[in-house]
């Protein structure tokens, strides 16, 4: 066989790759949709007009404000260790 027929065999093979499209099934992506509804807890939370029952608002935005303040001041014993397991006993 010469060059040319085995480029053009291997240039119609390639073509045939691309020409067939996958065919899906009706209930393709059916599972990942039902997983998805599996992990929501409350489908209508949205809707809910007064999300923050059972907490104050003085208490909130001090819970709030102690959140943020501990990405700016760490906690300085944060950092230190539990055990001092090679310490100089005392």
């Amino acid at each position: 066989m010469t060059t040319r027929t085995i480029a053009g065999i291997v240039a119609v093979l390639l073509l045939q790759g691309c020409a067939t499209a996958p065919r899906f099934e009706k209930n393709f992506g059916t599972s990942v949709r039902a997983n998805l509804a599996a992990q929501t807890i409350d489908p209508r939370g949205a809707a809910n007009t007064n999300p923050a029952v059972g907490i104050d608002g003085a208490a909130a935005r001090a819970a709030h404000e102690r959140y943020q303040q501990s990405f700016i001041r760490p906690d300085s014993m944060a950092n230190a260790p539990l055990l001092n397991t090679l310490g100089t006993g005392k």
